[in-house]
């Protein structure tokens, strides 16, 4: 059967073939087609009109006026605090990233032990700070840099300082704060999507792996659950790197903009700067253009690292 429809399909051209396999599957590219359409608008045409954009200066009044790859090199020539943005976040990105992910995954792995009814409830308990737009006032709260400071005033009490600390506006504790508050938001989509992974594993695999030798269940989640997920693990890798490059609405609400000395200056802040604030939209989509490839290459080097590993 499959050699009759390759010889049907070397018959015709590839263009008619497709139609022909459209017209077949009308109903799911019907189904598909809103997603479609609403992501051709609002991701593929933004980010071609950012690619053109970023090759002009433009202010939003008057017509864009080409000037080449000047932004390119302003950005890397010229602009010091740019540069300091990119070791931020590739910083940023490097633990966050990672950590994130490797959270994810035990507390995917840890709620799927769980009971079904309490599995529900744990599993919203652990989502929601990552939906919560206001959870970055439990952590002012906690590291309030007056005396009356929950953090301040234990360490005070058991004499463990003798004034209280400046907690965000002193450069040596600001990134470490950061990035505990990215990790307790970062169990989002990725984690979600790991819990969903733990559930679709077979179960008679684990019968499977008990006959051929599996002893206990840390040799159940690496030799069994973990390769019946991959697409799971994959999908939560992507998700995690992407969102640790897009960290910075957070860090404006914790520290302020610009932070201390830029010292938790982000690319996206450095894009908000100038296309949110200066309404230089050449320069921003410059900036734009740049996190939109790091992104890009980050998944694509990610994804074939985990390629690697599951061969």
């Amino acid at each position: 059967m499959p050699r009759e429809k390759a010889v049907i399909r070397s018959d015709i051209s590839k263009f008619r073939w497709t139609l022909l396999q459209m017209k077949k599957n009308w109903v799911g590219y019907a189904m598909v087609l809103p997603f479609f359409i609403l992501f051709f608008m609002f991701t593929v045409i933004p980010v071609v009109l950012s690619v053109v954009l970023s090759f002009t200066t433009f202010n939003m009044l008057e017509w864009p006026k080409w000037v080449g790859m000047d932004n390119y090199i302003r950005l890397f020539l010229d602009d010091d605090i740019f540069l300091t943005a990119i070791k931020n976040t590739m910083l940023f990105a490097v633990i966050t990233g990672p950590c994130s992910y490797l959270l994810c995954l035990f507390f995917a792995w840890f709620i799927n032990e769980l009971r079904p009814k309490i599995r529900s409830f744990v599993t919203v308990l652990f989502y929601a700070p990552s939906i919560s737009g206001n959870v970055y006032i439990i952590f002012k709260t906690l590291f309030s840099s007056d005396q009356y400071g929950i953090v301040n005033a234990y360490a005070m009490k058991l004499n463990l300082i003798q004034k209280p600390i400046l907690w965000f506006q002193d450069e040596n504790y600001i990134f470490g704060l950061v990035v505990l508050v990215a990790l307790w938001t970062s169990l989002g989509t990725s984690f979600l999507t790991m819990i969903a992974g733990f559930q679709v594993v077979n179960q008679e695999l684990y019968e499977a792996g008990a006959v051929d030798g599996v002893k206990n269940r840390w040799q159940e989640l690496w030799f069994i659950t973990l390769p019946s997920m991959k697409p799971q693990l994959m999908l939560g890798a992507i998700l995690s790197i992407t969102s640790s490059f897009g960290f910075g609405q957070i860090i404006t609400d914790l520290v302020g903009f610009p932070s201390p000395n830029y010292v938790v200056h982000t690319i996206m802040h450095h894009l908000g700067d100038y296309g949110g604030m200066r309404f230089e939209m050449g320069y921003a989509s410059a900036i734009a253009t740049l996190l939109f490839f790091m992104m890009v290459g980050a998944n694509l080097l990610v994804t074939k690292m985990l390629r690697k590993v599951g061969t």
